[in-house]
């Protein structure tokens, strides 16, 4: 894992870039901005999440390794646009060995400012056909797909027939509620922003519930869909869930949280698996690809998860455990290639 320090006084940039594999291609992943502690805090995110982005862009068929910026909120005033030039900047020293996009708490506008300073982003307005915008409605699709899939070969029904518990309802989260209230499914909603979630239970017609008690509602499917951590050893014990498919990163708080999810029953659909769509939309147009192409590959996250989940259950294993296999194996098969 390679990191670089990002310092920028004058702008008020403060964050890291975690660099965790480019044995299939440059160093691929969006551009958090959270409010961090300190910077060790913001170093420890920014080298799980671009672990986490090495094997989704694996398992993804992706020509692109795993990166991810994560940046410090300033405190106090500050100029945003001048804040990711500073940015764009240091990505550009970098060479092409790390592309960004969106991610967190970043937008369009924002990386519309990193362009300024390189040409080594994604998630910028697209011309008419081709890949690029926001990633976000592509990463909603697949958990969408996925979930669809999930839900018939785990639980033998359809979405129409079942209660879904979303956590965290920005921009993937909502999209994500949206197609599932159009396939029917009874939605139950939480998020930290009680307005943004009282305004989409209105519009939808969901239930709402506190922050604390959404791993715990009486639904059939837990889609985390907020940031990393949602599934604790305490969320899995009290959680009436049998599937768990959402569009957060590193949804599980620990390792072995993924043995206390097989031990209940209750199928995990590996979140770097089903949550690919949006990388897919940036490595798309990073590659000059169009719309369509887009489309065709978030369109196989659906297929390549039953597979996944039919592997675990033919041999008694979490699908976390076989997804982890899958992608280091690729990772180390193109590694070989390169030496």
């Amino acid at each position: 894992m390679r990191t670089v320090r990002l310092l920028d006084a004058a702008s008020g940039l403060d964050g890291v870039i975690a660099i965790h594999s480019t044995a299939l291609g440059p160093g691929a992943g969006g551009c958090r901005f959270w409010r961090y502690p300190d910077i060790e805090a913001a170093t420890q995110d920014a080298c799980r999440l671009a672990k986490g982005m090495s094997y989704k862009n694996a398992m993804a068929e992706l020509p692109l390794g795993g990166a991810k910026a994560v940046l410090r909120y300033p405190e106090g005033d500050f100029d945003r646009a001048a804040l990711f030039r500073a940015f764009g900047k240091a990505v550009d020293a970098l060479g092409g060995v790390y592309v960004t996009a969106e991610d967190v708490g970043t937008s369009v506008a924002d990386m519309a400012q990193v362009s300024t300073m390189t040409r080594h982003v994604a998630g910028l307005d697209p011309a008419e056909d081709m890949a690029g915008g926001d990633p976000s409605p592509w990463t909603a699709l697949g958990v969408f797909d996925a979930m669809r899939t999930a839900a018939r070969l785990t639980l033998d029904a359809e979405l129409a027939d079942l209660t879904v518990a979303v956590q965290g309802v920005g921009n993937v989260g909502a999209s994500l509620c949206r197609q599932l209230a159009e396939a029917g499914a009874k939605l139950i909603i939480a998020d930290i922003d009680a307005a943004r979630c009282r305004a989409l239970a209105d519009e939808l017609g969901a239930t709402t519930v506190d922050v604390a008690e959404i791993a715990a509602a009486d639904a059939d499917i837990f889609a985390p869909c907020a940031l990393g951590g949602a599934l604790t050893q305490e969320s899995v014990a009290a959680m009436k869930a049998r599937l768990v498919c959402g569009a957060a990163n590193n949804q599980l708080a620990t390792p072995d949280v993924a043995d206390a999810l097989l031990a209940r029953g209750i199928v995990y659909a590996p979140d770097y698996v089903v949550n690919a769509g949006g990388i897919i939309s940036v490595s798309a147009e990073y590659l000059g690809e169009d719309e369509a192409s887009v489309r065709t590959r978030v369109g196989r996250i659906g297929p390549r998860v039953a597979r996944l989940l039919e592997q675990a259950a033919r041999e008694g294993r979490s699908p976390a455990m076989v997804a982890d296999e899958m992608a280091e194996a690729i990772i180390a098969g193109a590694a070989e290639k390169a030496a």
